[in-house]
This record gives structure tokens, C-alpha cells and sequence, in this order.
């Protein structure tokens, strides 16, 4: 029992509650992210995603294990691709690029609406003070925006197999659709190694941070609300 004590008080429990948060966090943006493909291409006649299972809330059918760590560590990851087949699409061009943009709109309209919701229980600690449950809900929420962000800006990069390449290849010719969907073969290797070297860091801090302050812009009116009403 004393031994348990000082292992007890030896662990950092704030950072392994952050940690936690973190990653339910991270399972909530890929779990959204993926089914919105899996309903968008539903929705389009392709019935592929609802037989896998993969129009399901349960995080084991969409995880990627590599895709998870990289969401932890650096805010930019994956999930298993949702299967698709563009056959059951009147147009499959036009079908494969709206799939693939409801990922990532899925995860902006997430993101602004814990935005929202930060911006409330922003307002509620600065009125009545902030206690531990709401600390944590507020670490939580910011979270959930910051990844949300970084998750959609990420797949909106348009180069294989992201979901921004989709959208590219909606405008190419049969030829050049063919020979740009081979990269996916090779895209992440690719990608890996272009953020490992930090090429896109510049660009993806940019474009996160522009989409976060407009949207904590855009979620004022729920901060201004709150003293209002507690005020």
C-alpha cells in the first residue's frame, strides 16, 4: 500500500489528464471525419462504408494506429481510408471529391461549434470563477478546436491520398485521373517525409491560425452572451 502511495505521487495526474483529454479529443475528430465520408458517399447511392461498418460512432472501426499517434503528437493524422466505390456514383468525379470534402467540413463545423462552446464557458469562468470540472472542460474544448482545425487544413492538401487530391482530380481528364490516383500509392510515404523535414510547418501553423482566430471571432457572440446573462 505504501508502495502504491509513492508510485501514486509520483505521476504527474494534470498531464495525464491532458493526455486523456487529447485523446478523446483525437478519437472524436476522426471518428466524425470518417463517417461524414462514409454518409456523404451513402448519401450518393454507394452502399460500400455501410457494409464495413464503417458508418458507425465506434472509434475500433476507424482507427489507424500510425494516423492516431501523429494526431496526439502533432495535431496532423488519419484514420483508415473509408472504402468508396465511385461505380455507384452518377458522376464519379464529382462523387469521390464531394466524399472526400465532407471529411474535412465535418471537422470545421465541429470545430466551430466547440468554439461556441468555449467561448460560453469562457464567459461562465470569468463570471463565477473557474472550479476544476470546468478548467478541464475548457482545456477540452480548445482541444477539440485546435485538432479539428489542423485535421481539416491537413486533408485539404491536395496531393494523394488526401482528401484535397480528390477535389484535383474532379478537373482532370480520364487519362491524367488515372495516372494522378497512382500516387496513392506512394502519397504518404511522400507526405511523411515532407512533414518530418518540416516543409509544410510554415503553412500549416499559418493556416491554423488564421481559421482559429476567425473562428474565436466568430464565436464571440456566445462569450458576450454568457456576462450578459450571468453579468
Amino acid at each position: 500500500m505504501g508502495m502504491f502511495s509513492q508510485l501514486a505521487q509520483g505521476v504527474d495526474w494534470s498531464s495525464l489528464g491532458s493526455m486523456v483529454l487529447r485523446v478523446i479529443a483525437v478519437l472524436l475528430c476522426l471518428v466524425v471525419h470518417e463517417v461524414s465520408h462514409g454518409l456523404a458517399a451513402y448519401r450518393l447511392g454507394d452502399p460500400t462504408a455501410k457494409q464495413s461498418h464503417r458508418l458507425s460512432l465506434n472509434p475500433i472501426h476507424h482507427l489507424d494506429p500510425f494516423g492516431l499517434l501523429m494526431m496526439v503528437v502533432v495535431g496532423f493524422g488519419w484514420a483508415k481510408p473509408v472504402p468508396v466505390d465511385p461505380r455507384y456514383f452518377k458522376k464519379p468525379k464529382q462523387g469521390m471529391a464531394i466524399t472526400a470534402l465532407a471529411g474535412p467540413a465535418s471537422n470545421f463545423v465541429l470545430a466551430y461549434l466547440s468554439a461556441i462552446v468555449y467561448s460560453a464557458l469562457y464567459g461562465v469562468a470569468l463570471v463565477r470563477g473557474e472550479t476544476t470540472a470546468l478548467s478541464l472542460a475548457l482545456e477540452f474544448f480548445a482541444v477539440l478546436v485546435t485538432l479539428n482545425i489542423g485535421l481539416g487544413i491537413f486533408n485539404l492538401i491536395p496531393f494523394p491520398p488526401l482528401d484535397g487530391s480528390k477535389v484535383v482530380a474532379m478537373f482532370l481528364s480520364d487519362r491524367h485521373y488515372i495516372q494522378w490516383m497512382r500516387l496513392e500509392r506512394y502519397g504518404m510515404i511522400i507526405l511523411m517525409a515532407v512533414l518530418w523535414f518540416g516543409v509544410l510547418d510554415s503553412f500549416l501553423l499559418a493556416a491554423r491560425s488564421w481559421v482559429l482566430n476567425w473562428m474565436l471571432t466568430g464565436s464571440e457572440f456566445a462569450f458576450r452572451g454568457v456576462l450578459a446573462l450571468l453579468g
